[in-house]
């Protein structure tokens, strides 16, 4: 099974994580192998086997993953919490051991957020749409009201497109010029074509994540598009006239 983990959360005691790549599953055809999404039309049963291998990796009774819709919303995970329910939103915190936080993408930037002494961790989905939407912002907020303090809270930034390998319009660039001004030119850089530049999605992510003060920011720098790196990629898929795609899952979980 292929597991990145990042050595700011790694070190941290009573935390674990992993970064998980598509290796190493029972998924069969454009899902191989371990896609964890509901949301694709892979058989559920793999879904399901897929989920419960990553669950045992990390030692987690059980683990947990939203409807995601590209927005600032978090949900507060507790006791009651039901797992199977996927209920929508694009981040989760919680303070509750043995039940771990997961994040699918297959582009977009997935998140995982620790404060080990306050024993609060946190997980977010941060395509485009929920980072200028302020997800991860949301994210620190919600860990806040917890109990964690943003000084002791570390953030990693996990496989995600590269700007080498996304290209974008002007219009969308401009949603980011109106929001941050000139400030947010340095995250685009202009595309072989014309009206086209190439949008730095991970980098945007970390500038937003240090400005809020955090322990530490670790970003990964590991790019999803290329098939040899072995991971989903939304944008690779649809390049290549696939019919569909699977999900990578990002998961974070406190230790009993």
């Amino acid at each position: 099974m292929q597991r990145l983990e990042a050595a700011s959360l790694a070190a941290l005691p009573g935390v674990a994580h992993g970064f998980f790549g598509r290796a190493g599953g029972v998924s069969e055809g454009l899902y191989a192998s371990l896609n964890c999404g509901p949301g694709s039309r892979d058989d559920k049963a793999a879904v399901a086997e897929n989920r419960a291998r990553v669950a045992a990796v990390l030692g987690a009774q059980s683990l947990t993953s939203l409807a995601q819709i590209h927005s600032p919303h978090v949900h507060v995970v507790g006791a009651d919490w039901d797992a199977s329910l996927h209920p929508e939103g694009d981040a989760m915190v919680t303070a509750q051991s043995g039940m771990a936080l997961g994040i699918l993408t297959a582009d977009c930037a997935p998140v995982l957020f620790a404060d080990h002494q306050a024993r609060v961790i946190g997980a977010a989905h941060a395509g485009w749409k929920g980072a200028i939407g302020g997800v991860t912002d949301a994210t620190i907020a919600a860990m806040e009201a917890l109990g964690a303090q943003r000084a002791n809270i570390h953030a990693a930034i996990g496989p995600c497109i590269s700007q080498r390998n996304y290209e974008v319009g002007f219009d969308f660039r401009d949603r980011f010029l109106e929001q941050g001004g000139l400030r947010m030119r340095k995250f685009f850089v202009p595309s072989d074509r014309e009206g086209h530049y190439r949008f730095d999605l991970e980098g945007y992510v970390a500038a937003r994540l240090a400005a809020l003060g955090l322990k530490s920011v670790q970003p990964l720098g590991v790019c999803t598009y290329p098939v040899e790196n072995g991971f989903f990629s939304f944008r690779r898929t649809t390049h290549a006239g696939e019919p569909d795609y699977g999900r990578e899952i990002s998961a974070i979980l406190l230790a009993e």
